[in-house]
């Protein structure tokens, strides 16, 4: 009596509602299997997370290949045809290994566009460092940054699925133009002869760097092939600002990425130690101060 209700109120065909328990049924083993499974063996494993978190992951694969193939053998009987067993196969898996499949896909795009190549340090979603390793399904990097300064190692290797090259933004500071610009903030008092500090600054840069200078500029030749990258200026400069607690001088200058702790180091202790010999210039930092117009203002300006 179902079977002669359920056709007529589906408006289904006995062969097509039967397929269809036949495949309801099939689901219902193989779900109830696969947590049955799962109870069994997270008794076994007990505390182990990342395994249960694993085998999760693989019986769902399992689980859902398996449907397919158990479904596709109710719906098409027999397989006459080998093409149509292939097709469904092919769908099954790709749905159950997409992130594979993206992974093989990012490989590939890796090998043929050359985003980056081992060596090269890149930054990609948050996570910065040098390539050490490219495989068909991740790269590995050395981190560089997070806890630690200017851009050094922490030690740390972090493994990237390749298929993040399609979804994150990948910043390569070895690609193209090897080099960075970098700036150095020196804060001095109001009161600091900032004409003498400025002209001290330009000088140190220009010859920390001129040979730099020179290596950068073939570079940009040789990146101007591949990528637009214009520079109409590569020559350091230092820039001139005023801020709460003093005047801000800033040097900008060309500098390899991997050397930039070393080159910041090297110019502080020069201006550490010219400011010591200089009694008219002194660093800057937030004071307290009582100022009196009538002694320190300008002339034209003091209150009577």
């Amino acid at each position: 009596m179902l079977n002669d209700l359920l056709p007529h109120s589906f408006d289904f065909s006995s062969w097509q509602m039967q397929k269809f328990l036949y495949s309801l049924a099939a689901l219902v083993v193989i779900y109830f299997s696969r947590w049955l499974f799962m109870r069994i063996w997270h008794r076994n494993v007990q505390e182990d997370y990342v395994k249960i978190y694993k085998w999760q992951k693989n019986s769902s694969y399992i689980a859902l290949v398996l449907s397919i193939f158990v479904i596709g053998r109710i719906w098409f009987e027999g397989f006459s045809s080998i093409a149509t067993f292939l097709g469904i196969l092919s769908a099954g898996l790709a749905i159950a290994l997409k992130d594979l499949i993206a992974d093989l896909a990012g490989w590939m795009f890796i090998l043929w566009r050359h985003p980056f190549e081992i060596g090269d340090r890149i930054e990609i979603d948050e996570n910065k460092g040098d390539v050490i390793d490219i495989s068909p399904f991740k790269f590995t990097v050395v981190e560089i940054g997070n806890w630690v300064g200017a851009d050094q190692s922490t030690g740390r290797v972090i493994h990237v699925p390749n298929h993040k090259v399609f979804t994150g933004s990948i910043a390569n500071y070895t690609v193209g133009f090897r080099f960075i610009w970098d700036e150095i903030p020196v804060l001095i008092t109001f009161e600091s002869d900032w004409r003498k500090m400025k002209t001290f600054l330009q000088k140190l840069i220009d010859e920390q760097y001129k040979d730099l200078k020179i290596d950068a500029r073939d570079e940009l030749r040789k990146a101007a092939r591949s990528y637009m990258i214009v520079y109409n200026v590569l020559t350091p400069i230092v820039y001139t600002n005023v801020k709460d607690s003093g005047i801000e001088l800033t040097t900008r200058y060309i500098s390899d990425p991997r050397k930039r702790r070393k080159g910041q180091q090297e110019i502080w202790e020069a201006i550490l130690d010219y400011i010591e010999q200089e009694p008219d210039i002194d660093l800057a930092y937030p004071t307290m101060r009582i100022y009196n117009n009538a002694r320190e203002g300008k002339m034209a300006l003091r209150q009577e």
